[in-house]
């Protein structure tokens, strides 16, 4: 699942907050003790809801509760508001700007609304994402890895992204 929200900038931005969802397990007791067929436990289990000899058969009625799916949020180009730590709660990686990390960029950042790192920082302790990747850097912002340090200050789990950087995101390794 896709959802977009709008940010805010000198023209129309948005923010991607990019999920894959997951149903619950599959509760075979549960299946037989309301006797469901098990002809229809496959398409039960995928979603669909089923008429069978006059009965309806729901998937609420075979799966557990939903379990934790897998969440990546994305931003640039904005101003730091609060819809965005709102779509990056407790997401598996949040990728947002940091325009700026040296001291006395701030009016700058305001001017053609952007953010400085420790703005996304404080977006990110606010959220509580697993990690946050610092991207889309001022042109004149050489090396980004030299304000980490400080920015960890606020939100210790926070990386300057690279091109190429890639990261293996995996559910929850007692709900597969």
């Amino acid at each position: 699942m896709i959802d977009a929200y709008k940010v805010n900038h000198n023209v129309v931005c948005y923010g991607y907050a990019v999920s894959i969802l997951r149903t619950g397990r599959f509760d075979v007791e549960r299946a037989r003790a309301q006797e469901v067929p098990q002809k229809l436990w496959s398409r039960l289990q995928k979603g669909e809801t089923i008429s069978d000899n006059g009965t309806v058969f729901t998937p609420d009625m075979v799966l557990g509760p939903p379990r934790r799916g897998l969440k990546v949020v994305y931003c640039t180009d904005t101003r730091p508001v609060p819809v965005i730590a709102e779509y990056a709660k407790e997401a598996d990686l949040f990728i947002c700007e940091g325009m700026y990390g040296e001291d006395g960029k701030e009016a700058k950042a305001r001017e053609y609304k952007h953010m400085t790192m420790y703005e996304a920082a404080r977006l990110a302790k606010t959220a509580g994402p697993k990690e946050m990747w610092l991207t889309h850097y001022s042109p004149s912002l050489t090396r980004p890895e030299e304000f980490i340090d400080s920015v960890r200050k606020i939100f210790p789990k926070t990386k300057a992204a690279r091109d190429g950087f890639t990261m293996e995101l995996e559910f929850d390794k007692d709900d597969k």
